[in-house]
């Protein structure tokens, strides 16, 4: 019979990380690698599973690489502490991995709730993203933030969504922002992407529009504008950021 290792990684979680691994309680292993929590998620963490693991922050790529590479399941999900798997989701998994199948990797949507409404426009729904894969198939990009799986194999679609519980207040949202902002800026310049006076006017109105008008966030109340006025604002400080990290390297 297939095995089953659940993943994830947290930093000052304690909100959510009981309610995220109880809902994983159907795995086989679950690892938590923590980066030094200074509330009580390591502590909370270690009343769900044996392998709570402190390490030293290197980004969210690494840490995510780390945490597989203690998995020692046939198969691996990858949570966010702020998701939660739900009993259809969970058990179209071991169904799943029990039949044995072709795929090396299943992309689910997720059911994302910003500001406590669920964002079923705008783009975010289904919003695929790769979780659950064979572990030897599988790692992570170099990618500074927003980082992915890179399989090695076919990739088949999970039925049942995952539930995503991102920014529950404006606070928590801006305390990213700044964080995510600058990775990602960071990440443009390594690829030697440039940022220009037009980057800064067109590509903000652009995620706006795209956002609210085209794929239909203004169905998503006052909480789907706010989004796309925030998405707007993250592309706008990207490119400034770009645009300073050229300045001071020139």
């Amino acid at each position: 019979m297939s095995t089953l290792s659940a993943i994830l990684i947290t930093l000052n979680v304690e909100q959510h990380i009981e309610a995220c691994l109880s809902a994983l309680s159907f795995t086989d292993e679950i690892i938590v690698v923590d980066s030094g929590s200074t509330d009580r998620t390591a502590e909370l963490a270690k009343q769900h599973t044996d392998h709570v693991l402190v390490t030293e922050w290197k980004g969210y790529a690494e840490a995510k690489q780390f945490a597989l590479e203690k998995a020692t399941g046939d198969w691996v999900l990858w949570v966010d502490a702020d998701e939660r798997v739900p009993e259809p989701l969970a058990q179209e998994i071991q169904d799943l991995i029990e039949n044995k199948p072709a795929h090396s990797g299943f992309r689910v949507a997720r059911k994302a709730f910003f500001l406590g409404r669920w964002m079923k426009h705008g783009g975010w729904y289904p919003g695929y993203v790769v979780r659950l894969f064979r572990r030897e198939s599988g790692r992570f990009n170099s990618a500074r933030v927003h980082e992915s799986l890179i399989i090695d194999g076919s990739i088949g679609t999970l039925k049942e969504p995952m539930l995503h519980y991102t920014d529950d207040s404006l606070i928590h949202y801006y305390d990213k922002f700044n964080k995510y902002t600058t990775l990602a800026a960071e990440d443009l310049h390594e690829r030697g992407r440039g940022a220009k006076i037009t980057d800064l006017l067109f590509r903000p109105l652009h995620m706006f529009f795209k956002m609210y008008v085209f794929r239909l966030g203004l169905l998503d109340g006052i909480e789907g504008f706010l989004l796309a006025v925030f998405s707007s604002s993250y592309v706008f400080v990207k490119y400034a950021k770009l645009w300073e990290i050229q300045k001071q390297k020139e």
